[in-house]
């Protein structure tokens, strides 16, 4: 099983948004994937209609004591499942700090291993923060996807997650920026996709552009593909994706 990441310490990057649009075109392959939604906002969730929440305790499901199997849910498609965001998981962070204090060093890692079982993708929509979740995460994932706007902030967040990278001894060239809701009618987007920073050395060159089409997936909460195939911004994750599948063994052509 492959696991992925989309990750920004920025909110409002379109992170969860491509997070789901990536995990339909996997599942779309026949591709049997599973999304975890690690964000207490839980808006992958949301935009899949599953809010149900578990009555398992974070602390049981971290030290094993609650199998997490129980909290995956079906969606509404094929090959396609969720784990739901919690609200109560929002202090996750000290139970797994208490896990390393133990020991017991990626406890992320130990709940995503059973899951090759049943599933050849795992898709983990992060929080927007540096935590010990996050790092965890950052430790497990085999490749991390971060959404940028073409701006100089933006790429601050890419800049400072690379040095996070750096800082704690991981694989930086895990990490792959993609410029997200570009609108070439900014002279800066149309200069940072014409000459991308070189800290993107191991970006993905397909960018999403900037349409209001993707708003409508609140509306209809399915994925853009589930619902429009013809846009500009489907046939944009239809490439990125194609990418993607680049970055990882057991999918690269």
């Amino acid at each position: 099983m492959e696991t992925i990441a989309f990750f920004n310490l920025k909110g409002g990057v379109g992170k969860t948004t491509s997070a789901v649009n990536i995990a339909w075109q996997a599942a779309n392959e026949g591709i049997p994937t599973l999304l975890w939604d690690l964000d207490p906002q839980g808006a992958s969730s949301w935009l899949f209609n599953r809010t149900v929440k578990s009555s398992a305790k974070p602390k049981k499901l971290v030290t094993g004591k609650s199998p997490i199997g129980d909290l995956v849910r079906n969606t509404d498609f094929e090959n396609l499942d969720i784990i739901p965001a919690d609200f109560s998981f929002r202090h996750i962070d000290q139970i797994l700090l208490e896990q390393v204090e133990r020991g017991k060093h990626n406890s992320i890692a130990k709940l995503v291993e059973p899951f090759s079982e049943n599933y050849a993708l795992m898709i983990l929509d992060c929080p927007p923060s540096f935590s010990m979740l996050t790092e965890q995460i950052f430790a497990t994932a085999d490749s991390l996807f971060i959404p940028l706007i073409p701006s100089h902030l933006s790429l601050r967040t890419f800049e400072q997650t690379y040095e996070f990278f750096k800082e704690h001894k991981l694989k930086a060239k895990r990490l792959h920026g993609f410029f997200n809701m570009v609108d070439k009618r900014r002279s800066l987007h149309r200069v940072m996709l014409a000459h991308p920073p070189k800290i993107l050395k191991n970006g993905l060159k397909t960018a999403i552009p900037y349409a209001a089409i993707v708003e409508k997936m609140g509306d209809l909460r399915q994925p853009l593909p589930a619902f429009d195939k013809t846009s500009r911004v489907s046939k944009a994750y239809d490439n990125l994706w194609y990418e993607i599948k680049q970055t990882l063994s057991e999918f690269k052509d």
